[in-house]
């Protein structure tokens, strides 16, 4: 025991009577003022274990305390994560002192009892201070002075396993850092590791500056091979150390181990640029392995670092930034970050060896730059070999692997093997058959696996009898190899040596017959270790053995448990709600905490299997849904056998499933109307996408798209919309075009879809290149052939309820093949019908010809500069729609376009047309009023202008800037585009002051 716990024994044994002796015992410890959230956790852990404690009397009984701190591991381990989070400042309000925490008020018979308890302590009085100390707990579990007495009891007792447990509960209102960490080496220790690794959380949660407790939480999950929590803790150590490079290393096995090498490959590309940036001209010290025998600085970016980059990005099949991370890595590495002419070389002549050293291998290089000849280290130029040829560069890579294979094979026999399974894996069985041949020739590199590949090689080569003779140098050292003996047999089967290939058949299928009909060899598991002093299920590190099959919840728990989410989604949703305000108002500590409570609602929503069932048909009926009992007779349940009357029955199961759903149907999810839930979505993944991070926010919003809980059209209607607004503003327009596309397909005949393809594409070059896309103009094109046909010949249409759309019938009319792109649109899922009638009742088909998507496809074609096409059908436009002016404007752009053509024949003709239909547009904007006069001299100017009518062109300009002075409002005009065009007119015809005058007038900011 401490000699702090002693004191406070002693103070409160010798004031028993006095009632200021728990005022004098909380001074003595001073609490610390805990992170926003670990209170209230540890209160809820403590809760857990003493919530059924008053109902016996033995507080030290192991089994109990098992029973009733049932941890997983698992939810441990989230619950950290979220001390982290919290331990980074999210949440964390400033400015408030350290304080001390308020226990609750002791009764002067809980007073009294722990007086009692400590003289008896003091007495010597043992199971007498334990008998006191058991019934304090039973009255107040949080008088922590009781469990200090009790747990110092058992220890001097010599039951330090006991006394373990009980100081963890003490722990848990003491709120102590150091004690903790005490109790984190105690439990790792005597191999209680889950335990461990709970503490080390603990001092984390308490003491966010303490990184020693995270590295020793990181370590303790690496040797008990909980990759999971070693990742994590590790990552978390790297978000307060960026770029270290020691953390790197301990991190780097775990993320290959658990398959993130995208992860790991992120964190070694932003550490080598932080590096770069840090020291620009290299490391300090020369680290090239080849020049310097010198040892690596602690923290930088070293050669094996970059190896390391190079096998990831290889491992990915990402060969090109394998190359570049070699050539430029190693440039750094030796000085010369500042050459970077050497990137404009699509060859690694960089590299190339002195002409002295060269030997046979003549290396012609073609261009200006020559080579440099700069030492590379073997290990760096075998992974330019690997990534070339990989990557089809087989010239490239044949020259660095001639370097490589001429050094000693017993020294880099893995530098040979991995170049043959390069070869091998591009199918250049000629390159790869030598390599593999030279590690079978030595013993100490020689290998079954290499003498297969050498089979493998020589037989792909057409050499079959060379193949079958390694095939038996492969039998003969292992007997039991019935893969070899298979392949040799194929062999002999190619050969003409039936008998042969028989022969090894046989052997086969004896051994195998052997082999089923011998007893499995069954791994009795070891007895359990011991829980002793483990609050936690402990695991079994050494072997993995297989957990028997474990109790299920009842129904009644999972309701239990379901209640507990239930009231967390409340608290969490009415603290989201409060906090919204704030944020908008810019308060970026309200914005931190929205984020961290909007995750977790998010993730809780998405995380929900009942939400996200595989078949769509089946709408959302709760957590706990009454299952239909379907009572079938004999007669009925063999007709559903047979195959009689299958689509009828189909037919009448779905229509009772709808009947059953109509009434079972639940609109909100653990208190929260799913109208909320979506709210909340949009609001996060606009908050994600305002932050960078668009492709979390897509993510989220494409699987909310597949919950059974949005199956409705609105719903589906407003996700889809929101995707675009996100993609809008990241400038991901090909999603947008994607997510426009389905609604126009969802919305047949709607005009309204089209509008919001529009909006969406509004303006600039990057919008361009979606709008003219290929898929987009076949998608559009044939959407008009159906608005066409619906009004030329109903009779043709053919409604498809199972994707509630209407599709040109064969009949009459050969249907167009279906193009690549043209089937995302088909495979489509289609969402809910609302009833029967719904299903049966098609949508109202257009009766006269649609203006707007003939005007979008125009300007597509418009856009793409085939003006033949946009003037056929802009004009069709403008039969169906004499007196739009965008229609008119679009006609005339066109023209003249097409005019300006050197296919054009009617030249005259044409322009003359163009300025016919933009008189027209002329005339029908001026009916608007004068605020479009600006608008309108623009469009004449720049129509002159590219007709290379200069003096009409100027005036019209000219008229646009004077009505812009006038009006004063410039911003909100064309004033500057047409100071611009202006300005190139007077540089082309050499009036540069007259240029001048507009920069400084129209042009400057």
């Amino acid at each position: 025991m401490s000699m702090d716990e002693e004191d406070d024994f002693y103070s409160e044994s010798e004031y028993t009577d006095s009632e200021s002796d728990d005022e004098e015992e909380e001074s003595e410890v001073e609490d610390i003022e805990l992170p926003q959230g670990v209170q209230a956790e540890i209160d809820t852990d403590f809760n857990r274990l003493v919530s059924n404690i008053r109902m016996t009397d033995d507080v030290s009984n192991t089994a109990m305390l098992h029973r009733e701190w049932d941890f997983n591991i698992a939810q441990q381990d989230a619950e950290f994560r979220d001390d982290l989070r919290e331990a980074s400042g999210i949440g964390k309000k400033k400015g408030k002192k350290r304080g001390r925490h308020l226990g609750p008020v002791l009764s002067h018979q809980v007073r009294a009892l722990i007086g009692e308890g400590n003289q008896a302590y003091v007495d010597g009085n043992i199971p007498e201070a334990i008998r006191m100390m058991q019934e304090v707990i039973r009255i107040e579990p949080r008088a922590a002075s009781a469990w200090s007495v009790i747990a110092q009891c058992y220890e001097d007792s010599n039951e330090p396993k006991k006394a373990l447990q009980l100081r963890i509960m003490a722990a848990h209102l003491r709120h102590d850092a150091d004690e903790w960490e005490r109790l984190a080496a105690q439990s790792r220790d005597l191999g209680y590791n889950q335990q461990a690794i709970y503490c080390y959380s603990k001092v984390y949660s308490l003491d966010p500056t303490n990184v020693d407790a995270l590295w020793d939480r990181a370590s303790l999950a690496k040797e008990i091979n909980d990759l999971r929590a070693a990742r994590h803790s590790l990552l978390a150590i790297l978000k307060r150390f960026p770029h270290d490079m020691t953390v790197l290393a301990e991190l780097r096995p775990i993320l290959i181990e658990v398959s993130d090498l995208p992860l790991c490959a992120s964190l070694y590309q932003t550490a080598l640029e932080h590096y770069q940036t840090v020291q620009p001209l290299g490391p300090a010290q020369p680290i090239d392995p080849s020049l310097m025998d010198q040892p690596l600085p602690n923290q930088t970016f070293g050669f094996i670092d970059i190896l390391v980059l190079a096998d990831l990005y290889n491992a990915m099949a990402e060969s090109d930034n394998a190359i570049q991370i070699v050539r430029k890595g190693c440039r750094w590495l030796q000085g010369r970050a500042g050459q970077r002419f050497w990137d404009g070389c699509a060859d690694d002549r960089e590299y190339d060896l002195p002409p002295e050293d060269q030997g046979n291998m003549n290396t012609e290089r073609s261009g200006d730059i020559q080579p440099g000849h700069y030492p590379l280290d073997i290990n760096a130029r075998h992974r330019l070999a690997i990534a070339r040829i990989k990557l089809g560069d087989v010239e490239e890579g044949n020259m660095h692997a001639s370097i490589v294979l001429a050094q000693d094979v017993l020294d880099y026999a893995a530098l040979f093997g991995e170049i043959a399974d390069s070869y091998f894996e591009r199918e250049m069985y000629a390159d790869a058959r030598p390599i593999y041949e030279i590690l079978g020739s030595e013993p100490a590199t020689s290998s079954l696996y290499v003498l297969l590949q050498v089979a493998v090689c020589r037989r792909m080569l057409g050499d079959l009898q060379e193949a079958a003779e390694v095939y038996k140098q492969v039998i003969d050292a292992d007997q039991t190899n019935n893969d070899a003996k298979m392949k040799l047999a194929e062999l002999y089967e190619i050969m003409d040596e039936p008998r042969k290939a028989l022969e090894l058949v046989y052997q086969v299928i004896d051994s195998r017959k052997r082999r089923a009909h011998q007893p499995e060899a069954t791994s009795t598991p070891s007895a359990t270790q011991p829980q002793g002093a483990s609050l936690f299920e402990e695991k079994r590190t050494k072997a993995k053995i297989p957990a028997p099959g474990k109790s299920r919840l009842t129904l009644a728990e999972l309701k239990a448990l379901e209640e507990q989410r239930e009231r967390e989604v409340s608290l969490g949703y009415t603290r989201v709600e409060d906090l919204w305000l704030r944020m908008r108002h810019g308060d970026a500590e309200a914005e931190r905490e929205w984020m961290m409570e909007a995750e977790k609602l998010v993730e809780m929503f998405r995380e929900t299997r009942n939400l996200f069932v595989t078949t769509r048909d089946y709408d959302f009926k709760g957590m706990f849904p009454k299952r239909r009992i379907q009572r079938r007779d004999d007669t009925e349940e063999d007709r559903m056998v047979s195959r009689l009357e299958l689509n009828e029955r189909d037919r009448h199961t779905r229509k009772a499933k709808d009947d059953g759903q109509a009434s079972d149907k639940v609109d909100s999810f653990r208190g929260v109307t799913f109208s909320n839930w979506l709210r909340i979505f949009m609001q996060y993944t606009f908050v994600l996408t305002k932050r960078g991070d668009y492709d979390q926010g897509e993510e989220i919003l494409r699987h909310i798209l597949l919950s059974n809980a949005y199956r409705d059209s609105n719903s589906q209607d407003t996700i889809r919309i929101t995707i675009i607004t996100c993609a809008v503003h990241a400038s991901k327009f090909s999603i947008a075009v994607e997510q426009c596309r389905k609604m126009i397909n969802t919305h047949q005949f709607n005009n309204e879809a089209f509008r919001l393809l529009l909006v969406s594409l509004a303006s600039g070059h990057h919008p361009t290149d979606p709008f003219v896309s290929s898929t987009l103009q076949k998608h559009t094109l044939r959407e008009l052939r159906l608005h066409d046909a619906a009004v030329k010949t109903p009779e043709l249409m053919k409604w498809n309820a199972i994707g509630r759309k209407y599709n040109l019938s064969s009949s009459g009319k050969e249907e167009p093949s279906k193009t690549e792109e043209e089937v995302d649109d088909e495979v489509e899922i289609p969402g809910p019908v609302e009833n029967n009638a719904t299903e049966k009742t098609a949508i109202r088909m257009p009766t006269k010809h649609n203006p707007i998507i003939v005007t979008l496809y125009g300007q597509m074609s418009l856009a793409a500069k085939s003006y033949q096409s946009a003037i056929f059908y802009l004009l069709h436009a403008y039969d169906y729609c004499p007196e739009d002016p965008v229609v008119c404007l679009s006609l005339a752009i066109a023209s003249l376009g097409r005019a300006l053509q050197r296919q054009s024949d009617n030249r005259h003709h044409t322009i003359a047309q163009g300025m016919a239909f933009l008189s027209q547009y002329r005339t029908l904007r001026k009916s608007s009023g004068d605020e479009v006069l600006e608008e309108v001299e623009y469009n004449f100017g720049r129509a002159f202008h590219q007709l290379g009518l200069h003096t009409h062109a100027v005036s019209h300009y000219e008229r646009v800037l004077e009505i812009a002075e006038k009006r004063g409002n410039e911003y909100a005009s064309v004033a500057k585009e047409a100071a611009y065009n202006l300005s190139l007119i007077y540089v082309t015809t050499g009036a540069v002051p007259l240029a001048d005058g507009l920069y400084r007038r129209w042009l400057s900011i």
